[in-house]
């Protein structure tokens, strides 16, 4: 008869912090003046409360747009007062996209949200080439992660638009990135270009992309942070991971920022963190004429704030920038 083993002693994880980041970047919106933000068909509990709560923070100034007579109801049977906030009637889902786009157009909001409907009729709205929001720069998602295994905010770009980014698009995603970064107050982000392994080779297409990032950081064309790739996750961020492979780097082990390969390896990564590593995720596009802040029915309160909180940061940013006197 067989002698039973003993079992395996585990070690203990790491205890992980509390859910701290998204608290510290609500607080930092206290000081800055609400943004007027076009709600885009908030139809179900979960989109209409967002934004009502999200006023209720001072975090927007949500102007409400979609079939009246619906949203009306629906804040009545839940609770809600919507008597404060504008309402522009929309009947369906693609004429409030279309209207909300619009309103932003005149500069009467100055960040979009979507409601109760799909991310691509939304997006549709957005890049249309005559009446859209498009800029000189490729749309691009980001999450900005509370990890509670990681000491400070984590972006993860991009998971959610671009599905294969050739490597003219990624400039953009990295770029895009950034600038989010330093409306979010780091002054000098660290950008880890994600791939397989940490070694270039023309076998894996995005080694050779995270190479050339890294060049042309080097040379201007993407500015305002220290690049690094390419690095597979675990020297990414982890310093001793990076260590026992020899390698050197001032970004390996304390990104600010993970540049994945493509949609499928990024939303795998955010869903990963979020689901066992107990991550907060919070979502915005960028590259688009204003921020737009993308909610979920499964996002916490937490996240579904710290998405309205990184907006209006990217909202005052672009109006400091607006301002500043044009160099000669």
């Amino acid at each position: 008869m067989k002698k039973a083993q003993d079992p395996v002693e585990i070690a203990p994880l790491k205890k992980p912090r509390e859910h701290t980041v998204y608290s510290a970047l609500i607080e930092a919106c206290s000081e800055l003046e609400p943004v007027s933000t076009a709600v885009v068909h908030p139809c179900d509990e979960a989109s209409l409360t967002a934004a009502v709560e999200a006023a209720e923070a001072e975090l927007i100034r949500p102007i409400l747009v979609g079939p009246a007579a619906k949203i009306r109801a629906l804040a009545e049977q839940h609770g809600l007062d919507i008597g404060p906030y504008r309402l522009v009637d929309a009947p369906h889902s693609h004429a409030a996209a279309a209207k909300a786009v619009e309103i932003v157009r005149a500069g009467e909001a100055e960040t979009l949200m979507k409601g109760s409907l799909h991310t691509d009729e939304l997006m549709g709205e957005v890049v249309r080439k005559d009446t859209g929001l498009r800029t000189e720069r490729r749309i691009s998602h980001a999450f900005i992660m509370d990890v509670p295994t990681y000491p400070k905010p984590l972006a993860v770009t991009d998971a959610a638009i671009n599905i294969f980014p050739d490597l003219e698009t990624k400039v953009d995603i990295v770029q895009n990135a950034i600038d989010m970064a330093h409306a979010l107050g780091v002054g000098l982000p660290k950008v880890a270009i994600l791939s397989a392994v940490e070694m270039v080779t023309p076998k894996i297409p995005s080694t050779i992309d995270a190479a050339a990032l890294c060049k042309m950081a080097e040379r201007g064309q993407i500015t305002g942070a220290l690049l690094d790739g390419p690095l597979a996750f675990d020297n990414a961020i982890s310093k001793e991971a990076a260590e026992i492979k020899h390698i050197r780097s001032e970004v390996a082990g304390d990104p600010d920022i993970l540049v994945v390969p493509d949609l499928e390896a990024g939303n795998m990564l955010a869903k990963q963190l979020s689901f066992l590593a107990n991550a907060d995720a919070a979502g915005v596009v960028l590259g688009a004429r204003v921020p737009i802040i993308l909610t979920s029915r499964a996002d916490t309160v937490r996240a579904r704030r710290a998405s309205c909180a990184i907006a209006v940061c990217l909202a005052h940013a672009r109006r400091r920038q607006a301002a500043a006197p044009v160099a000669e």
